[in-house]
């Protein structure tokens, strides 16, 4: 671990007044700040820890794709240990959004979330989230949240293996955006949502989720491991499935990616 930086200083006196959140660790380099979380999940780290890294050689993102930790990007994740059942844990990652999108709206009006964990901006993603948890005996011994948030556009371009539309903060805002201060907003604004779920569980939280949805009664189509399902996204219930109107059926999606149909009507890639 890095010596103590200005950066981190003003981190750890950001959390001292959160409820949930209590340490910092602050990387130089590292080759994941979820695996690095990972592994000190084994060694019984608090829960309310959180791993900020600047630059990542083996970044991740859903569904083992690679996760681009770009100069002046956010790289970070947070270590909890709720008590929770394994089959509610995802519903972390849609709490994260919700937290996310709410700090990053100072920022930039037209920031939505996709489901599960995606943030957008005019369709460009902006913002990921990883959940990853480890179990004992069925419970859950800790869950690490991984987030990582592009606030500026890279000096040399966006890397060329990148496949999907990509943008940054600063290219859409008025003003100049602080990497320490979105940080420090980030932070405090999971806390606060984090404290709802465990005071009120995931339904006290859909509503507010649900709004800034990018795709909120428009049609999608998702892919849920085998096969693709068409159909309008009409709900998100108190579980954080996404509800899909298939023909005028309902169908419970738990896990999946989205695609949204662009203004010719076809789907993205």
């Amino acid at each position: 671990m890095s010596p103590k930086s200005s950066f981190l200083s003003q981190l750890e006196a950001s959390l001292q007044p959160l409820q949930h959140l209590y340490a910092l660790q602050y990387f130089k380099h590292i080759d994941s700040t979820n695996q690095e979380a990972m592994r000190q999940l084994e060694g019984g780290v608090q829960s309310g820890t959180v791993i900020v890294a600047e630059q990542q050689s083996a970044g991740r993102g859903r569904l083992g794709r690679v996760w681009h930790t770009v100069e002046d990007a956010l790289a970070m994740s947070i270590i909890f240990r709720p008590d929770l059942p394994p089959e509610k844990i995802s519903q972390l990652s849609l709490v994260t959004a919700v937290a996310l999108q709410q700090t990053l709206a100072n920022y930039c009006a037209d920031i939505r979330i996709k489901w599960p964990n995606d943030l957008l901006i005019h369709g460009a993603k902006v913002s990921g989230i990883l959940t990853e948890m480890r179990t004992q005996q069925k419970h859950v011994d800790g869950v690490v949240i991984g987030l990582g948030v592009n606030l500026k556009q890279p000096q040399k371009g966006w890397p060329s293996d990148i496949q999907q539309q990509v943008t940054d903060i600063q290219s859409h805002c008025m003003q100049p955006i602080s990497r320490t201060t979105c940080a420090m907003q980030i932070l405090t604004s999971l806390d606060h949502w984090y404290d709802i779920y465990l005071q009120q569980g995931f339904a006290a939280i859909r509503h507010t989720w649900w709004q800034y949805h990018i795709a909120s009664n428009q049609k999608v189509r998702v892919f849920n491991g085998n096969s693709y399902i068409e159909g309008v996204a009409t709900a998100l219930d108190d579980d954080g499935a996404l509800l899909l109107d298939v023909q005028g059926a309902i169908q419970r999606i738990m896990a999946g990616e989205v695609f949204l149909q662009d203004i010719s009507g076809s789907f993205e890639i």
